[in-house]
């Protein structure tokens, strides 16, 4: 399983703490940056990690900022992206039993490395539940159509 990961800046040491906690899980970690702690646009993270996991490169992907709010935001606006901004682990996993979430956003300064581990392997531990979800996932996906059109 490839997972595609990102930060910014302020999210660079909890990026680098999750690509050992992943790799020690026997996944693949897919960097798209950034690389240090200088600062960057998170924006641009989001949208390259978001894009990856859209495509298909990825099977889901994980952004980390400051707050976690601004990686969500910019990775919700990419079409079949379902992002979840969590801070414990039962949120986690009912963003992937309920909603299908394919990108997990944390906030560095607001979860520590051991709650954004146990957050993690909620996450990953879970899957889809389908059934009545999968009708409230396939309105989410309508709205999309809605606002960006098709082929968008």
């Amino acid at each position: 399983m490839s997972i595609a990961i990102g930060s910014d800046h302020a999210g660079f040491p909890l990026k680098e703490h999750l690509k050992t906690e992943l790799q020690a899980m026997g996944l693949e970690a897919r960097d798209f940056g950034t690389h240090s702690t200088d600062s960057c646009d998170y924006p641009d993270i989001a949208h390259a990690v978001s894009r990856a996991v859209a495509q298909g490169e990825c099977e889901s992907g994980i952004l980390v900022c400051g707050t976690g709010i601004g990686m969500s935001i910019t990775a919700n606006k990419v079409t079949g992206v379902r992002a979840a901004h969590v801070s414990d682990p039962y949120s986690a996993r009912m963003a992937r039993e309920h909603n299908n979430a394919n990108v997990l956003c944390l906030g560095e300064r607001v979860v520590g490395q051991g709650l954004a581990g146990d957050i993690l392997r909620a996450w990953l531990g879970a899957s889809f539940a389908g059934g009545r979800h999968q009708r409230r996932v396939d309105k989410i996906g309508q709205v999309e159509l809605e606002y960006r059109g098709p082929g968008r």
